[in-house]
């Protein structure tokens, strides 16, 4: 197998693509790709060996999870029951009224906006060029 030399196609994963795509040799250290340009999107990035990143976890959102499940099953932090009737019902009991509450905003929002267009008269509007005669 040859080197590899700047400017030579290769295949690898490509940071703003999420994707395997070809790019060209940008930078060789030992005789070893180092920086590489993706030839879709045109972004450089290091060589990642064909090899996607690791997926990013936040600790304190999944802390904070797990918290929530130790309050709905204290026995069983690890999973939840998804087939329990009663978890259903009030699932969607709180669905139910978190869309009523956004009713009653959103009438309270277009009742207000009614009201202050009544107040206020319309704007002139400001044409652009010479006035019409």
């Amino acid at each position: 197998m040859r080197d590899i030399r700047l400017g030579d196609d290769i295949d690898d994963f490509c940071v703003r693509c999420k994707r395997i795509m070809n790019h060209n040799v940008v930078s060789v250290l030992n005789a070893k790709p180092a920086k590489v340009r993706c030839r879709t999107c045109h972004s450089d990035h290091d060589y990642r060996n064909e090899q996607a990143p690791p997926p990013k976890v936040d600790p304190r959102k999944a802390a904070l999870f797990n918290e929530v499940l130790k309050k709905v099953s204290p026995g069983d932090a690890a999973a939840v029951e998804e087939d329990d009737p009663a978890l259903e019902i009030e699932a969607e009991a709180e669905v139910e009224a978190e869309v009523e509450i956004e009713a009653e905003a959103d009438a309270e929002q277009a009742e207000a906006a009614a009201a202050q267009a009544e107040k206020e008269p319309p704007k002139p509007k400001r044409g652009r060029g010479r006035p019409k005669k």
